[in-house]
């Protein structure tokens, strides 16, 4: 036990180290091109690609490593501008261009690379205008383009990846994709005012009905209340997008070495809402009137302990023989608890007797404690130990949602940790038409490098001194605020590291921020 202990802690300390080069990923098999409406993509990484393995195998390798570093478009960087944005040592600040051509809705974007924690920056970010062209079905043949006039939404994306920056990459440049391929069924039908049909008609011209009576039988399960929303229909788009970009993730990753894994965080704008959708622990808030509105929550193994440990007591081979789904304190080791407690407990007996609050240890049995007889199996490291940002599952990831990781292995074992990693984000939703914004209003998305050192609050205060600072109607304003909410989480160069002004550490990790205006300058119509 206290060798694997070891382990963990030698490949916890040594996960700083450069990892394997890799060759590009493909784009999204089989996708439509964009009709002139939406931006072009343009190549994500720098001139020169990897050797033909004619040459020294040194060469060949430096090559292809610089092949594999990547910033996006949108920053617009020179060769020398890439070198600054790798450069750990300054830690330069990185912004979109004031060349006339500035992001949708003059949003702001500012990245910052890590203070050595990993070779290259492994956040990604993309900001899109995908225009969607609906396709209709013919029965007993392929799904055509609809004649009718399709729909046109905004995007905005950051991607946090981890060991490794192959599935960030991924990522950023297909998940719109998706999200495109799964709204192309739903054009008519959100552009229909009336309520959607509980299910679609697969020959043409066959009316649908909004009725769910046809639907129930003896034994159904559907509800005569049942209803479906267009918001519930974009949030489904959404949810099959991650997953389908999560598949081929898994499809691809040996053949074309997407290593690692990442967090995502997605905001689009379709119809007058915002869809936020958050799958692992980066954080979007709307910062509203001075007022603050959370637009996510992170997903760690604290926050999903319980999902985590009721998977582990159904499925315990996927446990192996080294972990348990039950928790121990450290001192007592009679006391336990699993997925179905909650509450507290002490080292008196008064304490035993109290009720039972969140984060509990033992269960009250007819006015007793719950005792159990320690095994050997009970030995096992937790499948969820550590606290806060230390937090881990199995001793490995510090996240339980996000993209890829397929190849994930716990330290020294091949016991794989994906089973209980999900790809499903949550999905919160915004109506912008509810409310009559100003051009301060903003919504502000984060990689965890910002939210680790920053407060909700502290990021509101910035809002405010930075926004108050330009006129109104300036666009640049956004982007300058965007900077400074990424210079005051990086710090200054001291002594002992990078500092903040109250001497405490700055974030050392990657910081990557949006800020979107929804006020102002830009149209939601």
């Amino acid at each position: 036990m206290l060798n694997r202990v070891r382990s963990a802690v030698a490949h916890l300390v040594s996960s700083g180290g450069a990892p394997p080069p890799r060759p590009k990923s493909p784009d999204l098999p089989n996708t439509a091109s964009a009709p002139p409406a939406a931006a072009p993509e343009a190549p994500r990484s720098p001139p020169g690609k990897a050797g033909s393995g004619s040459g020294s195998a040194a060469p060949a390798k430096a090559v292809e490593a610089r092949a594999s570093f990547s910033r996006p478009t949108f920053l617009q960087l020179s060769p020398g501008g890439l070198r600054r944005a790798d450069d750990h040592a300054g830690r330069a600040v990185q912004s979109p261009p004031d060349t006339g051509r500035r992001l949708p809705w003059s949003t702001g974007y500012a990245e910052v690379i890590n203070a050595g924690k990993s070779r290259h920056n492994e956040d990604q970010a993309c900001c899109e205008v995908v225009y969607v062209e609906g396709r209709r079905s013919v029965a007993g043949a392929p799904r055509e383009p609809s004649r009718g006039q399709g729909l046109c939404f905004y995007y905005w994306g950051l991607f946090d990846g981890h060991a490794g920056g192959g599935a960030a990459e991924m990522a950023s440049r297909l998940l719109h994709r998706h999200i495109r391929e799964q709204l192309k069924d739903l054009v008519e039908i959100l552009q229909d005012p009336s309520p959607p049909p509980l299910c679609l008609s697969s020959t043409p011209g066959t009316p649908v009905s909004t009725d769910p009576s046809h639907l129930l039988g003896p034994q159904s399960c559907w509800s005569s209340q049942k209803e479906v929303t267009h918001e519930s229909l974009v949030v489904g788009a959404i949810e099959n997008a991650f997953q389908l970009m999560d598949e081929q993730m898994a499809r691809e990753r040996r053949g074309h070495q997407v290593e690692g894994g990442c967090c995502a965080l997605v905001v689009v704008y379709l119809l007058g809402k915002v869809y936020v959708a958050n799958a692992g622990d980066s954080r979007a808030i709307i910062v509203r009137n001075g007022e603050i509105i959370p637009m996510s929550r992170e997903f760690t193994p604290e926050t999903e302990r319980q999902r985590l440990q009721l998977l582990g007591f159904l499925k315990p081979e996927l446990l192996g023989s080294e972990f348990t789904h039950l928790e121990f304190p450290r001192r007592v080791l009679m006391l336990y608890r699993d997925q179905n407690m909650t509450g507290c407990w002490g080292p008196f007996p008064w304490q035993h007797n109290q009720s039972l609050t969140m984060g509990g240890w033992a269960r009250l049995g007819l006015g007793r404690m719950a005792y159990k007889k320690i095994e050997l199996e009970d030995l096992r490291f937790p499948l969820v130990c550590g606290e806060g940002k230390k937090a881990r599952v199995m001793a490995t990831i510090g996240v339980t949602r996000g993209l890829g990781d397929h190849n994930l292995k716990v330290c020294s074992s091949t016991l794989p940790i994906k089973p209980f990693l999900s790809c499903f984000p949550e999905v919160r939703v915004y109506d912008l038409t509810q409310y009559e914004h100003c051009p301060d209003d903003v919504l502000v998305l984060g990689t965890d490098g910002l939210w680790d050192v920053t407060t909700d609050c502290e990021v509101a205060a910035t809002v405010d001194r930075v926004l108050s600072a330009y006129e109104p109607n300036d666009h640049s304003r956004y982007t300058a605020l965007a900077q400074a909410l990424v210079l005051g989480a990086r710090g200054t160069p001291r002594d002992r590291g990078w500092r903040l002004p109250n001497n405490k550490l700055g974030s050392g990790d990657d910081i990557s921020v949006f800020v979107i205006p929804l006020g102002g300058p830009g149209s939601y119509s």
